[in-house]
């Protein structure tokens, strides 16, 4: 029965000796043989060893012209020998007898000497972990080493459509080239027992993982002018640091502790145990702009410790309840502006009960309520006459009924910010809000209204309002280039914006841009066109001329951004040395999203460029 088929990844030299019939049978009797010769070859110790001296030169220099032996442990000129039996462990390891003539091989490296030098290889070729279990596995040269099927079973596996019976139920089955041998190496299974064994012999092997190609590493640069730290920014940061070691704060200035307010929040450091550096009977106002960390109880230690606020400004404010805010409505009567950021706990009733207990109040200005509903805004409308800023951002019940009830208010509003709602309001109730508050509105936020358009300009903002100062129109996709045009066109009565944010309206165009440049370019400090991506580069480089005092600029995911745009806003027209039509006063410019945008974009002295993105070649 032929026994040369190929089986598994065997060596191109193996199977050639296989099919030449060399098999380590044969290996195994040469050795076997060999050895047998040296024994009764060995000569008797004593004065006949000098004897057989000229008898041994022979051999010794035969032995000395034959090749070396591999580490397989067989020789190229000793295969010929006839088949045997199996394997000798011997056989397979280098004869130290016939090494010793050689001085000049090296020793043989232990197998954590080689691990780690192949570690050390390994690192560097730059090569993953991934690959360590595959090359481990791989201590012997692939084209002189025994297959690993040989090594394992000196009778390799009978041929596929032969009849073998099965080592564990001795019944007779068919080879398949799924057919597994015994784990005690006598014999082989059926696919019965070797399932009943634990071993799936038609379990698919595992595809190896493809490796990613690495992707290209995005990198965004800020340029921002580094200036000296003052002495007062010295004093701060180190406050800032050794806050928690400091026993009071002293008359250092109201400027200066909402300075290390603002500092202590960049990493959360205001906790109920410092906070009380901030806490003073002689407080008229009071800013943290970050009370994560100051629980419902130091809330309360807030109101009883600052009696006479009239101002206050608390950024997430979770930890805020209905138990804490009652506090509020007892302690706080001088209050007239509260500005709160994430009171998610504050109930109904708790709102109404403040509303009642401070009817002098001025300014309410919270963001992220969503137990704010309609009864709240009418015990606010009822309670506080007075209000003349509002804001109500991203409160979750706000609809309809909520503007009707802010046509209400008496004196007038000036700050009015309704923007982001989980559902927008219809444009007939915000045109009928505007036309009852329009008149004395300097601030205006109704960004993301998705069902206002151009019949909200036209008949709600053009014929009501004329002191508005900034005005955020922010994605409002039903707006179109000829309403937006048409409305800075015929808004004459209005005077020039001072700060514009008509970002998010994918829809807009250079057109637009024009029609605010035309009407508002003069005046404007702040613009931001965020994400109008068709405005043509024309329109663009017409901000550094019409706008000579603009101070922030956000052209983020403007196509047409590049670099000789960014030269027009910060040098204009050179003509013999001096520039004219650009934007002098310029102090931030955001290009985030601007992809022709590069490293050697210009700069200038004063002027911080954020978001500039580029591929770091590979």
């Amino acid at each position: 029965m032929s026994r040369n088929n190929v089986r598994g990844p065997t060596s191109a030299l193996t199977e050639f000796l296989r099919a030449s019939g060399i098999t380590p049978s044969t290996i195994a009797s040469r050795a076997a043989t060999r050895n047998q010769q040296r024994a009764e070859e060995q000569p008797v110790a004593g004065p006949s060893r000098a004897a057989n001296v000229e008898e041994a030169e022979p051999e010794t220099t035969e032995r000395r012209r034959r090749p070396r032996r591999r580490a397989s442990g067989y020789a190229s000129d000793e295969l010929d020998e006839p088949e045997g039996e199996a394997v000798d462990e011997d056989a397979m390891d280098v004869d130290e007898e016939e090494e010793k003539p050689t001085p000049a091989k090296k020793r043989k490296l232990t197998k954590a000497a080689e691990a780690k030098l192949k570690a050390k290889e390994k690192k560097k070729r730059g090569k993953k972990d991934d690959d360590e279990d595959y090359e481990d596995d791989e201590e012997e040269d692939a084209y002189t080493a025994l297959s690993r099927n040989m090594m394992k079973n000196a009778a390799s596996k009978p041929p596929i459509g032969s009849f073998e019976k099965c080592a564990v139920c001795g019944k007779q089955f068919t080879v398949t080239k799924y057919t597994m041998a015994s784990g005690s190496g006598g014999g082989f299974l059926c696919h019965n027992c070797a399932k009943a064994g634990g071993n799936d012999p038609f379990k698919k092997p595992a595809v190896p993982k493809k490796r990613k190609a690495p992707a290209d590493k995005r990198t965004v640069t800020n340029f921002e002018e580094k200036r000296f730290p003052t002495l007062v920014s010295l004093c701060i940061q180190l406050i800032t640091k050794h806050i928690n070691d400091i026993d009071a704060l002293g008359d250092i200035g109201s400027m200066n502790v909402e300075a290390i307010s603002k500092a202590l929040s960049k990493n959360r450091s205001l906790t109920q145990e410092n906070v009380h550096l901030f806490y003073n009977p002689a407080n008229a106002s009071l800013a943290l702009f970050d009370a994560t960390n100051l629980p419902s109880p130091a809330l309360e230690t807030l109101a009883y410790h600052n009696a006479n606020l009239v101002s206050l400004r608390l950024d997430f404010c979770g930890h805020l309840d209905d138990t804490a805010f009652k506090v509020f409505s007892t302690s706080l009567p001088a209050l007239k502006r509260i500005e709160l950021l994430g009171p998610f706990l504050v109930r109904s009733p708790a709102w109404q009960e403040f509303f009642k207990s401070h009817p002098i109040l001025e300014g309410f200005l919270i963001t992220q309520s969503p137990r704010f509903d309609d009864e709240c805004i009418k015990a606010l409308v009822k309670n506080c006459p007075d209000i003349t800023d509002l804001r109500l951002k991203e409160v979750g019940k706000l609809d309809d009924s909520f503007l009707d009830q802010i046509k209400l208010f008496k004196r007038g509003l000036s700050y009015l910010d309704l923007s982001d709602p989980s559902h927008s309001c219809s444009e007939k109730a915000m045109i009928a809000l505007i036309r009852a508050v329009g008149k004395t509105l300097t601030h205006l936020n109704v960004s993301n209204h998705t069902d206002l358009g151009d019949q909200f300009l036209a008949k709600g903002l053009l014929p009501h309002v004329k002191t508005l100062e900034s005005l955020v129109l922010s994605h409002l996709p039903e707006l179109t280039d000829s309403g937006v045009s048409e409305f800075f066109e015929n808004w004459t009565r209005n005077n020039p914006l001072t700060s514009m944010d008509i970002s998010r309206n994918e829809t807009l165009t250079g057109i637009s841009l024009n029609s605010i440049l035309n009407h508002s370019g003069d005046g404007l400090l702040e613009l931001n066109i965020n994400g109008l991506k068709d405005v043509e580069e024309e329109a663009l480089r017409k901000i550094g001329p019409t706008c000579p005092a603009l101070r922030k600029l956000n052209v983020g995911f403007c196509r047409c951004v590049d670099d000789f745009v960014i030269k027009a806003w910060l040098e204009g027209e050179v003509d013999k040395g001096v520039g004219s039509g650009f934007c002098s006063r310029l102090e931030e410019l955001k290009v985030w999203g601007c992809n022709k945008v590069t490293l050697s974009c210009p700069k200038k002295k004063g002027v911080s460029i954020f978001g500039v993105e580029f591929h770091r070649a590979r």
